[in-house]
């Protein structure tokens, strides 16, 4: 699955064949969002992982958070799960 817009947010939902393969995505993404200090909304659990970009003092979507968006897909790339 690739990244949606819904409710005016970017979201990326990630399976996982296990909890610490949720973790290490949720890492991955720390790094490059604390970069561009801007800070997505996540959720993880066993199996899965759920991102959520939106710029809130725009209103919705920007281009920060496609920009943060492509970051994160590169950053769980090179996790070569």
């Amino acid at each position: 699955m690739s990244w949606i817009e819904q409710d005016g947010c970017l979201v990326r939902e990630f399976r996982t064949p296990d909890f610490m393969t949720a973790f290490r995505i949720v890492t991955s993404v720390v790094e490059p969002a604390e970069a561009m200090n801007h800070h997505p909304d996540i959720l993880f659990g066993w199996g899965r992982v759920r991102i959520t970009l939106t710029t809130h003092d725009a209103g919705g979507i920007t281009e920060k958070d496609h920009q943060l968006a492509r970051l994160i897909d590169e950053a769980v790339l090179r996790l070569d799960l």
